[in-house]
């Protein structure tokens, strides 16, 4: 990534206004479930506290709709970045204003300040620039260290950094520099695999690694959609009838580029959508008319980890199956560990994929586990992030 990183600018005794991503799950109570990304973003806040910066950490959390809503107060997140610190998190009222400027710049160096949700102002999600200034104002450095919000042009992402200088964080730079050297300048073989439930979802995602991969891997609901372009009776299963044509054109487009193009062979099956439904493991040929594929069998598991094992970059995205059951979780489980095995390097990115490893225990298995779902599918396909455009080139 040719922009400019933290480390690489003098940022002792100044005010950093650093976008973090703190969107993190919260159970009804109001405690955090899991603080992987506050982890993910404790370098970045580490390295400016040791350079003694002022650090302001900006942040979204849920979606509030522009409304202030205590359910949404970063609050306890403040508390719990202040126990992974060893030392106090300041919590502000708001993001923006007076008291807030003036809290900001009252802080020492070393000392770390949170704002309050963004998204409580509708005018963060609009890019709006009063909005954007007002951020601005409270710092003398804008660090981007948000790459699961860098695919939105929002005001605390892109319009900040009209104002003051902006570069990235330490995880901002590893995100786009494994896999930009990924897809750029792949070590082959290159085995992409997605999943999920839609193939609308990501169409453009497939035809772009149709261009660089040597073998794409599709599970998952969206392999129903490819399958039923093949002539297949998917049954009950999920499937985007109306998506066939194009799932079929994806099949040629993979033919043309000589891009082999794995699909299940063997599906578990059960009539209703449920746990403690009766399985059993069918061939593709074999699905009946009131049948619901719900993960891959074991001899697509078989011939996905045959290519996955030969591999030298992988890239995952998307379950293969319904894995949050676990009676449909052997499929993913399965492809998680083949990945984990590779020898090369191994990229996850998605929420639900990243979901799954880290449920398995496999995730410190992985070369690089991605914290953005939107942002890396839209990176995958080639389009500009508009956060990290907004950064100062080297």
């Amino acid at each position: 990534m040719n922009k400019l990183r933290m480390d690489e600018v003098d940022v002792r005794g100044k005010r950093v206004l650093m976008r973090v991503d703190f969107n993190v799950p919260m159970n009804e109570a109001g405690d955090i479930t899991d603080d992987t990304r506050i982890r993910a973003a404790l370098p970045s806040v580490d390295y400016l506290i040791a350079q003694g910066a002022k650090v302001i950490l900006a942040s979204h959390l849920g979606r509030p709709k522009g409304k202030v809503n205590a359910k949404y107060s970063l609050t306890p997140v403040a508390q719990r970045l202040s126990e992974l610190l060893e030392r106090p998190v300041a919590m502000a009222k708001d993001c923006v204003g007076e008291e807030v400027r003036q809290q900001a710049h009252r802080l020492r160096d070393g000392e770390v300040l949170l704002l309050e949700n963004l998204r409580f102002h509708t005018e963060e999600e609009a890019n709006d620039q009063e909005f954007a200034r007002g951020l601005a104002n409270l710092a003398e450095l804008f660090v981007n260290d948000a790459f699961g919000t860098a695919h939105r042009a929002h005001a605390s992402t892109a319009g900040v950094a009209a104002y003051i200088p902006a570069v990235a964080g330490f995880l901002m730079s590893r995100e786009v520099d494994v896999m930009g050297r990924a897809l750029a300048n792949p070590e082959r073989p290159f085995v992409a695999v997605i999943g999920g439930a839609k193939v609308s979802d990501k169409i453009d995602v497939i035809r772009s690694l149709i261009s660089k991969v040597d073998t794409l891997i599709v599970g998952g609901g969206m392999a129903n959609t490819f399958l039923r372009a093949q002539g297949f009776d998917v049954g009950r299963s999920l499937c985007e009838s109306d998506k066939t044509d194009l799932a079929g054109e994806l099949l040629e487009l993979a033919k043309e580029n000589t891009v082999r193009f794995l699909l299940p062979e063997d599906v578990v099956v059960a009539k209703a959508f449920d746990n403690d439904a009766p399985s059993k493991v069918v061939p593709v040929s074999g699905i009946e008319a009131d049948d619901q594929a719900l993960d891959i069998g074991p001899a697509s598991v078989a011939v996905f980890a045959g290519a996955l094992r030969e591999a030298q970059t992988v890239i995952w995205n998307g379950p293969m199956g319904v894995f949050e059951m676990p009676s449909f979780a052997g499929g993913t489980r399965e492809i998680a560990k083949a990945v984990a095995e590779c020898a090369g390097v191994s990229i996850v990115g998605g929420g639900d994929s990243v979901a799954a490893v880290e449920m398995m225990g496999l995730a410190s298995a992985m070369t690089h586990i991605s914290t953005g779902g939107g942002a890396s599918l839209e990176f995958l396909e080639g389009k500009v992030l508009p956060g990290v455009e907004a950064l100062q080139e080297r």
